[in-house]
């Protein structure tokens, strides 16, 4: 999905450069990857406390793909992912999101970045607690000053889309853990972004919600829809077209499950095996 309209659509491209021209960009071409990090590396305080949680990393996205970054706690999973979500900045190295040097933004920029381009799903849900699931889903097209015909509509389809239709005026402590991670699924659909980004979304699921979330993310990547899923079940990246494993801020694997021009790995065909290899 295109920036086209946007405040920051302008910084694809130098002005007056040409798409074909390799120097205008990573990969600036049509079929340029949705996302290309390169060489980057986050490292927080200096000196002898500096930590290095991110070292050379070097990975591109592909529209559509589906990829799970896994790894154990302290591995940089985290901050790869708040790196990608335009959360954080990266100490050195660039990111480029759909032909954007993300690095060039200000603040005012990545937040658009982050309500139109990238939808948000976390562990806790991070839903608001007094408000109603179809308020909560159609709170991203309020900042996004949406009309509000267009935004109650919008979030009528998402709530229908994660099979809570007969919810949207409940609050969230009248739903299950599973129902209230679908309602967030729903408010990160609901602008359309070019990515889902997933952080630990089974994490704090029973076996039927974690089924029923990834049965979700099935359809939503068969239909087109871009996921990036950061998690430590090797059984919940499984599910996903392509695997990269993160340890001491490095990717140390990079295994590729499924083509990204198709469907994912069919859920009663996943098999973590490998995966528990490479991640003990």
């Amino acid at each position: 999905m295109a920036l086209g309209g946007s405040p920051v659509a302008d910084r694809a491209l130098e002005p007056g450069a040409d798409e074909s021209d390799p120097s205008a960009g990573p990969d600036s071409s049509p079929e340029r990857p949705l996302m290309v990090l390169t060489g980057v590396s986050k490292i927080y305080g200096a000196g002898e406390i500096a930590v290095h949680a991110l070292r050379e990393v070097d990975f591109k996205l592909e529209l559509g793909d589906y990829l799970a970054i896994i790894g154990s706690s302290g591995s940089g999973k985290s901050t790869l992912m708040n790196i990608i979500g335009c959360l954080d900045q990266p100490t050195h190295g660039s990111y480029w999101l759909d032909g954007i040097d993300v690095g060039s933004l200000d603040d005012y920029e990545l937040s658009y970045i982050r309500n139109r381009q990238i939808g948000l799903i976390f562990q806790s849900f991070n839903l608001i607690p007094r408000t109603t699931v179809a308020r909560n889903v159609e709170l991203p097209l309020i900042y996004a000053r949406l009309p509000k015909a267009e935004r109650r509509e919008r979030a009528r389809a998402a709530i229908e889309a994660v099979g809570l239709g007969n919810r949207g005026s409940h609050v969230p402590s009248e739903l299950s853990g599973g129902q209230q991670q679908r309602a967030a699924i729903a408010r990160a659909i609901v602008t359309e972004p070019a990515i889902i980004l997933a952080d630990e979304p089974t994490g704090n699921l029973d076996t039927a919600s974690t089924r029923d979330v990834l049965e979700i993310f099935f359809r939503l990547n068969a239909a087109g829809r871009t996921i990036v899923m950061i998690t430590h079940e090797p059984d919940v990246a499984a599910h996903a077209k392509r695997v990269i494993q993160v340890a001491d801020g490095q990717i140390v694997a990079d295994m590729r499950q499924a083509p990204v021009a198709g469907p994912p790995p069919a859920p009663e065909s996943v098999s973590p095996d490998h995966l528990q290899v490479a991640h003990t």
